[in-house]
C-alpha cells in the first residue's frame, strides 16, 4: 500500500537540507576495511561545509512520483509501483518507496558542485529522508530520529549500490561539524563512535585556515573505491593504509587541540601516503595544487575518491590567504575550475 502526499503537499510543501564534507582517513569507513581491522581503531574525519544541498517536496498527480536535480540533465517520473532502482535516481526512488508515499515531486539544488567528491548523492539522501520524515510527522506518524536518518540512508545506499559503501558522507550530512569518527562495525549496537573535534568558535577559528577548490573535473566514486578495496583485500596496499590510519588519529587530536601547524604537517604525511597507496586519485590539476599548498607550508589532500573532484588545504591563516591567490590564479583558465567560498557549518539535517 502506498499513500498520496499531495493533499498534505498542497497546503504544506516540506524542504529539508543537509551540508557537504570534506574529510581525511576516508575509505576506512568501508566494512570490508573497518571491520576485519577493527582493532587498530579504523578513524576518519570529516569537516562539514555550508555549502548545503536542499530537497523541497511538492505536490505531483496521484500514483506518480518525479525527481529531478541540479545537474542532471532530465527528470525522471514513474508510477508508484513502476519506480526503478537502478535508474540515476535509483536510491532516491528506493527511499520514497521505502516510506511508501506518492504523488510528489522531489527537487534536489546542491549548492556545491555537482559529482565534485564532497558527498554528492550520500549527502543528498539525508535530507529526503528527513523531508519524507517531516511528512510523516505532520500524517500523524512517527519521525526518526537522526541516528535512525543516518542508518536509514546508509543501508539504502548500499543495499542498492551493491555494497561497499562507507558511513562518513552521510554521518557529516546528518551531524554537521568537525568530527573523528571511529568504525566498529562489529558492534551491531554502535557501529560507530563519534568524537566532536571543535565546539562553534573553534569552527569559526578552522573555518580561515581552511580552503575548499574545485578542480573543474567530475568524479565517480565508486570505481575508485573498488581498486582501492581490491589491493587492500589482496594485502598489497594493507601495510600503507594502516599506516594511514595513524597519522589520522594524530590529526585528530592536532584539530582538537587547534595545533594547526602540527595539522598541516599530518595532512601533507597522510597525502603522502596517499600518493604512494593511490596515486590515480590526483590528477594533474590536483597534484599542481597540493604542490602549491605544500610548498607555502600548508597541507592539502584530495576530497572522496580524488580522481579530480575537489581537494582542501589546511594551514595558518596568513598562508591560508596567500594560498587562496595561488590556487586562484592556477584555476582561473580552467573551466568550471574555482576555488569554493565556503564555512566550516556546524549544523547538520534540518
Amino acid at each position: 500500500m502506498s499513500e498520496s502526499l499531495k493533499g498534505l503537499l498542497e497546503l504544506h510543501p516540506i524542504e529539508a537540507s543537509a551540508p557537504c564534507r570534506v574529510d581525511s582517513g576516508g575509505t576506512w569507513d568501508i566494512k570490508a576495511m573497518a571491520l576485519p581491522l577493527e582493532g587498530i581503531g579504523p578513524v576518519t574525519i570529516n569537516v562539514a561545509l555550508n555549502l548545503r544541498t536542499s530537497v523541497v517536496l511538492s505536490p505531483f498527480e496521484e500514483g506518480r512520483v518525479k525527481i529531478s536535480s541540479q545537474g542532471f540533465p532530465k527528470s525522471e517520473v514513474f508510477y508508484k509501483d513502476q519506480m526503478p532502482f537502478d535508474s540515476p535516481f535509483g536510491r532516491f526512488f528506493a527511499t520514497v518507496s521505502y516510506f511508501g508515499y506518492q504523488g510528489l515531486a522531489i527537487n534536489i539544488q546542491s549548492q556545491s558542485p555537482v559529482k565534485s567528491a564532497l558527498g554528492g548523492s550520500s549527502t543528498a539522501l539525508i535530507p529526503l529522508i528527513k523531508a519524507l520524515s517531516k511528512a510523516s510527522v505532520m500524517l500523524g506518524k512517527k519521525g526518526l530520529s537522526r541516528r535512525e536518518i543516518l542508518h536509514l540512508g546508509y543501508h539504502l545506499e548500499d543495499g542498492i549500490s551493491g555494497g561497499n559503501c562507507g558511513l562518513q558522507d552521510q554521518a557529516a550530512a546528518v551531524y554537521g561539524g568537525v568530527n573523528q569518527w571511529k568504525w566498529h562495525y562489529g558492534n551491531r549496537s554502535a557501529p560507530f563512535e563519534r568524537t566532536s573535534l571543535l565546539d562553534r568558535d573553534g569552527q569559526r577559528q578552522l573555518s580561515n585556515r581552511l580552503l575548499v577548490a574545485y578542480s573543474g573535473k567530475s568524479h565517480v566514486s565508486a570505481r575508485t573505491n573498488r581498486r582501492w578495496i581490491k589491493d587492500f583485500l589482496s594485502g598489497a596496499t594493507r601495510a600503507d593504509w594502516v599506516l594511514a590510519n595513524k597519522i589520522v588519529h594524530h590529526l585528530a587530536l592536532a584539530i582538537k587541540e587547534k595545533d594547526w601547524g602540527q595539522a598541516a604537517e599530518l595532512l601533507r604525511k597522510e597525502m603522502a601516503l596517499r600518493r604512494r597507496i593511490t596515486p590515480e586519485a590526483l590528477i594533474p590539476i590536483t597534484a599542481e595544487l597540493v604542490d602549491q599548498a605544500e610548498s607555502v607550508g600548508c597541507g592539502a589532500r584530495f576530497a572522496g575518491a580524488g580522481e579530480g573532484g575537489c581537494l582542501w588545504a589546511l594551514g595558518h591563516k596568513e598562508k591560508i590567504k596567500g594560498l587562496k591567490s595561488i590556487w586562484g590564479e592556477t584555476l582561473e583558465p580552467v573551466r568550471s575550475a574555482r576555488v569554493l567560498d565556503c564555512l566550516v557549518e556546524p549544523d547538520g539535517v534540518k
